[in-house]
């Protein structure tokens, strides 16, 4: 089998590549990465020939072209998602969301090959705390944001490729990963690494906004799963019912690494910021028999935390440069 794994040295993506690999011995991977900041090629260093790594855009058709031709499966995981990033800038999440996945989308047509996207819960925008119900995939899509609304016009296009063309495809919306390998701009590796450099974590508002957490080894597990035995043209939701609010993630990490739990900081809000997320994966467990390895979240980020903490190496050279960012809009 050979695989091509769009956006294969970021977070997820990477996950995804060794977790094959350790898996699935027959499993050949090509990975096509923009190498933008988000991208690192340390991350796939010591992973032997079995992986080959194109550095090209998502939205180029003649880079995208011949490596769609040879490969018996396509994961979608390619994408511009940091949500002040694209408030600051929304161009380069509409050209790589959108015109990245028409383009992929276009190939695959061409050559019948087998296509898994990768989405997120925030197309539906979000839910109110004290509000009983999930996000299903019968759940209208409402995104909040320039990142959001780029990620379900992607989804968008992919089911019209389904209708209208044939192309075999599946979707998956995910809940917030976390685990290795994950930039340090987002939510529990910038406090973790904070924490190490004895910086106090900072927390928007009043830190009472509700993320549904999974592992990333869980989330890759469950395409796995959607691509080995999901039923083309469906979407299936992936969650590992982890809902926490982002004060209490940020005390459990502090307690982890021993620190006061209350030692941090709240700051002004993130214009448009969801209040609540929460996946109903039913339809994934009962269709595809698949469950969580990391059911309990606190073990989870434990081993998150023991990862930064022997892989500064890794993550160092990227730090400097996100604070700066952060410090920029007093964040």
């Amino acid at each position: 089998m050979h695989v091509l794994v769009t956006g294969g040295a970021g977070f997820i993506g990477t996950n995804f590549v060794r977790s094959t690999l350790e898996d699935r011995p027959d499993a050949d991977v090509t990975v096509l990465d923009a190498f933008t900041y988000a991208g690192n090629a340390a991350s796939l260093d010591d992973l032997g020939e079995r992986v080959r790594v194109v550095r090209g855009d998502v939205a180029d058709a003649e880079v995208v072209e011949p490596l769609v031709a040879a490969s018996d499966v396509v994961v979608h995981f390619a994408a511009e998602s940091h949500n002040d990033n694209s408030l600051a800038d929304p161009w380069p999440f509409v050209r790589t969301n959108v015109v990245g996945t028409y383009t992929l989308l276009e190939a695959v047509r061409r050559h019948d090959v087998r296509y898994h996207h990768v989405s997120t819960d925030e197309v539906y925008g979000d839910l109110e705390l004290d509000d009983v119900e999930r996000f299903t995939e019968a759940t209208p899509y409402n995104p909040s944001s320039p990142y959001s609304s780029t990620k379900a016009s992607s989804d968008l296009l992919v089911r019209a490729w389904v209708r209208s063309f044939g192309v075999r495809a599946t979707i998956s919306n995910c809940s917030n990963n976390y685990g290795p390998y994950q930039h340090v701009e987002k939510f529990i590796p910038r406090q973790i690494t904070n924490v190490i450099d004895g910086v106090r974590p900072r927390l928007y508002g009043e830190g009472r906004n509700v993320r549904d957490w999974i592992h990333v080894r869980d989330h890759n597990d469950a395409v796995w799963a959607i691509i080995d035995g999901g039923r083309l043209g469906e979407t299936y939701l992936i969650g590992a019912d982890g809902e926490l609010d982002n004060r209490r993630v940020v005390e459990l990490v502090l307690t982890e690494m021993g620190s006061d739990p209350t030692a941090y900081d709240l700051v002004t809000d993130r214009a448009g910021h969801d209040l609540r997320y929460a996946i109903d994966a039913h339809k994934l467990r009962t269709e595809l028999g698949w469950s969580p390895r990391f059911g309990d979240f606190r073990a989870g980020l434990a081993d998150t935390i023991a990862w930064y903490r022997e892989h500064e190496d890794w993550w160092r050279p990227q730090k400097a440069a996100t604070e700066a960012r952060y410090a920029a809009t007093g964040q």
